[in-house]
């Protein structure tokens, strides 16, 4: 198995508990940021994993893909709790949450309070998913590109 699939499996494990213990109210903030971290530290693990003598360039790439194969295994992960999230709280319980104040504010540029229905259900949970997982996918390589890149300068046999 190639270095950075296995870092992208080990990586992706990370990020699902990382994403379950997200679901805990401030908690969340900090498994973000550590998430971020992660994706360097998946970066760095595929170029760990490299056969020396490692080069920059061929690490950050290794890196790059591992962080990707990671995002996108959380992502998913994160898209499907989401889903049953959004299918187990009503969106009457979501929009009760939204403060009178905005919701008129809302109204008087012109929007419709009723349109947040469509996006506090499924529908807006596989949307928002969708998009989020596209963004964590690119995030992931830049970062995951660096980790590699600076493993191998640091340690390059």
């Amino acid at each position: 198995m190639s270095s950075w699939l296995k870092a992208g499996l080990v990586g992706g494990a990370v990020l699902v508990v990382l994403n379950l213990l997200g679901l805990i109210p401030l908690v969340g903030i900090v498994c973000c940021f550590l998430g971020l971290v992660a994706y360097a530290g998946i970066g760095a693990l595929a170029a760990f994993w490299m056969q020396p003598v490692r080069e920059a360039g061929p690490a950050a790439g290794q890196g790059a893909l591992a962080a990707v194969v990671a995002a996108l295994i959380g992502g998913i992960v994160n898209t499907i709790v989401w889903l049953i999230q959004s299918a187990i709280v009503p969106t009457t319980d979501m929009l009760t949450q939204i403060p009178p104040e905005l919701l008129q504010q809302f109204r008087d540029a012109g929007g419709d309070p009723q349109m947040f229905n469509t996006f506090a259900g499924p529908l807006g949970a596989a949307f928002g998913g969708s998009c989020c997982c596209l963004g964590g996918l690119i995030l992931a390589a830049i970062l995951g590109a660096i980790g590699g890149a600076i493993y191998a300068g640091i340690k390059p046999d």
